[in-house]
């Protein structure tokens, strides 16, 4: 069988096109359908495959999930059987494609101003369902990134053409050529004069512009170098979009302009961090007041009103360095209430164990000391604390 003719290659804007079907098989979850030419890109150079739909005569169609290579051969995994020597009609998802050609060609601008500048090779790309990842052996900060991020938009915006090249056995004629090892044979290279020549196999736009934009997501330490996230074209501009939108809620909630929500941000997690403190301080005053209050009881059962559970523990805590009996603190309302609850009597926690099982609660600790909720009403929880200081009074 002679090699799947790749209409991609001839064109990248093909969206539809009549090929033959050669073969048919069963797979394990699909039937692998093999044309006589195709324009379906398949997953490969970081980039992922083409999906669309073949159809058959009388509108009948089937659904191409995925495209593979093997041996020469496209690979296309169809939902449904089509008998060999069938004509059809190939029709990609172009939205799909022209996604694909916007963030392979952005990626490879980018990658070639950062190459030059920071003296690097481009050790790994993946095309993902939400980012660009491109690693580098070299660290990158983001202050130089944001430059050529500049750079790279400025080159986008002057439309340059893309020339594609095949090399003759040797890189040495390539102006800038961009490689980790010396090539040979005939090898297909894409060039954005003045920007990226690079060996490569994916599909690509004809010129510059129609990327659109370029926008650095991220830039952080990975293995020996560093790990980029890079958006181009829509993916970008709705990035930017969704990033506007948010940053004006953020802003309408801070009653702040849009260009100044971070200023604003910061005045007030001071003036937050500023109240915390002192309320810190006044919660320690109240919960110093009530230890002494009770200091020298043996069982103290207390209910707070909107206290966090952060704030109902301290509080059992502190209770519990001047009792010697229990000390339990709810906080809650209606037939909902957190606790964190001290016994003094036992360090098996088992009058945590029988409070969760009376009042339909959940949680537990260690030692003496344990924390949760409980699903009861005040005068169930006093009905029960009122029966623990009996059996306590009792043993006695």
């Amino acid at each position: 069988m002679t090699d799947t003719v790749r209409l991609y290659y001839e064109s990248a804007y093909i969206k539809e096109f009549r090929a033959k079907v050669l073969s048919c098989s069963k797979s394990e979850k699909a039937w692998i359908t093999i044309l006589d030419r195709s324009a379906f890109y398949p997953e490969g150079g970081g980039q992922p495959c083409d999906t669309g739909v073949l159809l058959l005569q009388y509108k009948t169609l089937t659904a191409v999930t995925d495209v593979r290579e093997k041996d020469g051969l496209l690979l296309h995994y169809c939902d449904s059987y089509i008998e060999p020597g069938t004509a059809v009609t190939g029709r990609i998802d172009w939205k799909r494609r022209f996604d694909h050609m916007q963030q392979h060609s952005g990626e490879h601008i980018v990658s070639g101003m950062i190459c030059k500048y920071f003296e690097c090779d481009n050790v790994g790309f993946h095309m993902g369902k939400e980012f660009v990842t491109i690693d580098y052996n070299a660290d990158i900060d983001m202050g130089k990134l944001r430059e050529i991020e500049a750079a790279a938009n400025r080159y986008i915006w002057e439309n340059h053409a893309m020339v594609e090249l095949h090399s003759e056995g040797s890189d040495k004629d390539l102006p800038e050529f961009r490689s980790k090892k010396e090539i040979s044979g005939d090898i297909r290279i894409i060039s954005f004069p003045g920007a990226d020549t690079c060996a490569c196999c994916g599909t690509h736009v004809s010129f510059s512009a129609e990327v659109g934009l370029v926008k650095f997501i991220s830039c952080r330490r990975f293995t020996k170098g560093s790990r980029i996230e890079l958006l181009c074209g829509k993916r970008a501009f709705d990035y930017l979009s969704m990033n506007m939108e948010q940053n004006g809620a953020v802003a309408a909630a801070m009653a702040a302009s849009p260009d100044r929500t971070a200023a604003v941000y910061e005045k007030q997690r001071a003036e937050l961090i500023a109240d915390k403190l002192r309320i810190g301080e006044l919660e320690k005053k109240y919960n110093d007041a009530v230890t002494e209050r009770f200091k020298g009881s043996e069982d103290v059962l207390l209910f707070e009103d909107n206290a966090s559970m952060d704030s109902i523990r301290r509080l059992c805590v502190t209770l519990a360095e001047g009792c010697s009996g229990v000390c339990a603190v709810f906080s809650g309302t209606g037939d909902n209430y957190r606790y964190a609850v001290s016994d003094g009597t036992s360090d098996d926690n088992s009058l945590i164990k029988r409070m969760n099982e009376r009042l339909n609660g959940r949680g537990g600790g260690k030692g003496s000391f344990g924390q949760g909720s409980v699903n009861a009403s005040r005068a169930e929880i006093e009905a029960f604390f009122s029966s623990i200081r009996k059996q306590n009074g009792d043993a006695k």
